[in-house]
């Protein structure tokens, strides 16, 4: 997986605290230190809307599964639904009590859950009329940085060093504790494991039944950032953010270093988003963001204008 660097776009939105691809990868959603979330054609060059109605620094992002609304948390505690068309706010939700750090939408974007510095997690019901939580997560004993969903899991990772999966069937909750807080959670693509990146400069891959440590990867540095952890689309390579500038980059398997892409020499790269159906990825840097992959497999017209 030797990607190019074929995009590197200003946000000029003070820092860029999150960068992620819609669901079918033709564009992309940055949130900042601007208060603000901003949808690109990161293919070329293009900034299509600006949304703006946060009272503090948006901290993570999602789009709908059609594309047709936009849900984002912030630092001023709230999720908001947004029409992607008019860039209006469709609802507000105002549960927590602490700045809301990350955000998932399920498979048909009708449950939002956010994590809080609040130690919770919040479930919101996008469908309802109301705007109370339909269920408010507790378990964890510190802040909460990070949280996926899969069609039948919730996965969480927390600053008390503890992943927690939440098993939607039967509401029983699993925890890893790997010693360390946790900056990232994900799922592999297969389902079968998980992947943990933790402050001691570590990513470790579980097994997600038994809990089993299958792999360590190491190389990239953590320090007291929130930096996230990605797979690739096709299982193979694992990325991480760095302090040190660069998205490293091993293979799943063997957990060698192949490779490693400069964002921007000794500054965080914080934010990944991996492409939904090709071997590439956005990076989040400071203010920008770059587009890696590689140039034979992206179309021409999304090439324009690099």
């Amino acid at each position: 997986m030797n990607l190019s660097c074929l995009s590197t776009i200003d946000c000029t939105q003070g820092a860029v605290r999150a960068v992620r691809f819609n669901v079918d990868g033709t564009y992309c959603l940055t949130c900042g230190a601007d208060k603000k979330i901003k949808l690109w054609n990161p293919y070329r060059h293009l900034m299509l809307k600006t949304y703006g109605g946060h009272a503090g620094e948006v901290l993570d992002v999602c789009a709908s599964c059609d594309s047709s609304q936009i849900v984002s948390c912030s630092a001023d505690k709230s999720v908001i639904v947004w029409d992607v068309s008019t860039g209006q706010p469709l609802k507000r939700y105002r549960g927590h009590a602490a700045g809301a750090t990350c955000l998932a939408l399920n498979e048909d974007s009708t449950i939002a859950i956010s994590g809080s510095l609040d130690n919770t997690l919040m479930c919101w019901d996008l469908r309802a009329r109301g705007d109370s939580a339909c269920q408010t997560l507790r378990e964890a004993k510190d802040c909460i940085s990070t949280v996926r969903i899969s069609d039948v899991e919730i996965l969480s990772g927390s600053v008390d060093g503890c992943a927690r999966r939440y098993d939607l069937r039967n509401g029983k909750c699993d925890e890893d504790f790997v010693g360390a807080s946790i900056t990232s959670a994900t799922f592999t693509r297969d389902g079968q494991c998980l992947l943990i990146g933790a402050a001691d400069n570590k990513l470790r891959l579980l097994d997600k039944n038994t809990g089993e440590l299958l792999l360590e990867y190491t190389g990239h540095k953590i320090d007291s950032f929130t930096i996230e952890s990605e797979v690739i689309t096709n299982d193979n390579y694992i990325l991480s953010g760095s302090v040190d500038g660069n998205v490293w980059c091993w293979d799943l398997v063997s957990g060698e270093v192949k490779y490693k892409y400069t964002h921007e020499r000794n500054k965080v790269v914080q934010s990944i988003s991996v492409h939904p159906k090709k071997d590439a990825f956005l990076s989040a840097s400071t203010n920008t963001i770059k587009l890696w992959g590689d140039a034979s497999e992206i179309p021409l017209e999304e090439q324009s204008g690099n």
